[in-house]
């Protein structure tokens, strides 16, 4: 089959990899304009942009999918299916354009947490499992006809970026299956409402400022939950000293508060920990506003509370 792949960050690369090592025919890859980035605002790549052209890939960013020059372009090349790892949303008249159709890999066992942050949302919510699906694109964003799924655990102290690296690894594989059964023909598609049926649908949206705002108010398993499904990016925060003070990594302690929730202990030299609802957060990976990101006891030398 000739193979066009859609996608833009490193979670996308593990994929394009694994197709073409398992001898797939990628014709063509998709992926996002470079943008300015960093202080100097220098044109930066797309991480499958980088390594496509280290393959000698052929490589389309437009800026508008609906562009008609895109359109004519992404049909010479004559794809017998599309395949899409963490891009955007595609147009009709591009997802229904390859004779076999369009599948995606999307990180989460579907029908649950559909959106943009599924990793993210299902460690805040303190999921036990996820995992990975594969499906036919259609209208609907994230609800077409499911072709493969995973299901991978989540540990309890894995942070989204832990978790990230090992979905990514498990949807490439994914992915190759998936592939491989439609270019045999060996394959069952299966309707997302039938697995949804009783079921409540929890939701992935992009993660916003506001979602990254630490509740100390709540218990400390949410607290912490809500810590490790940001990290390391975009981060949960609190206020501290009058700036944005941002939490990688931290450890729970169950014990009855001395403190309002919000308040915070320390020996500054070796702790600091929160008071939430009903025990403590003690801080362990920090950045301040305008400081690197350090250990907590480098930060407290550095630091006057």
């Amino acid at each position: 089959m000739r193979i066009v792949f859609m996608g833009t960050p490193d979670f996308a690369v593990a994929s394009l990899e694994a197709l073409l090592e398992a001898g797939c025919q990628i014709v063509g890859v998709v992926t996002a304009p470079d943008k300015p980035a960093g202080r100097g605002q220098k044109l930066k790549e797309s991480a499958v942009k980088q390594y496509a052209v280290a393959q000698g890939l052929k490589v389309l960013q437009p800026e508008k999918l609906k562009n008609s020059e895109f359109l004519e372009e992404l049909k010479s090349l004559q794809a017998d299916l599309q395949v899409v790892v963490a891009f955007r949303m595609l147009p009709e008249a591009v997802w229904n354009m390859p004779a076999k159709g369009t599948i995606n890999l999307h990180a989460s066992l579907l029908p649950q947490y559909r959106g943009a942050a599924p990793i993210n949302w299902a460690i805040i919510n303190g999921e036990p499992e996820s995992g990975v699906s594969t499906f036919f694109l259609k209208h609907e964003i994230d609800t077409g006809d499911l072709l493969f799924v995973e299901k991978v655990g989540i540990d309890p102290d894995v942070t989204a970026g832990e978790y990230h690296d090992r979905l990514m690894i498990k949807g490439a594989g994914l992915l190759v299956k998936t592939v491989k059964a439609i270019e045999s023909g060996r394959y069952t598609e299966q309707p997302q409402e039938q697995l949804g049926d009783g079921q409540e649908l929890k939701h992935a949206p992009k993660i916003f400022k506001e979602d990254c705002l630490i509740d100390w108010n709540q218990p400390v398993s949410k607290v912490y939950n809500r810590i490790r499904g940001l990290s390391p990016s975009p981060a949960a925060y609190t206020d501290l000293n009058d700036k944005t003070f941002k939490i990688y990594k931290a450890a729970k302690e169950q014990a009855q508060p001395t403190e309002h929730p919000g308040s915070y202990a320390t020996d500054h030299k070796t702790y600091l920990k929160f008071a939430c609802r009903d025990g403590y957060i003690s801080v362990t990976d920090v950045q301040m506003e305008g400081k690197k990101r350090m250990g907590i006891e480098e930060f407290l030398r550095g630091v006057k509370l």
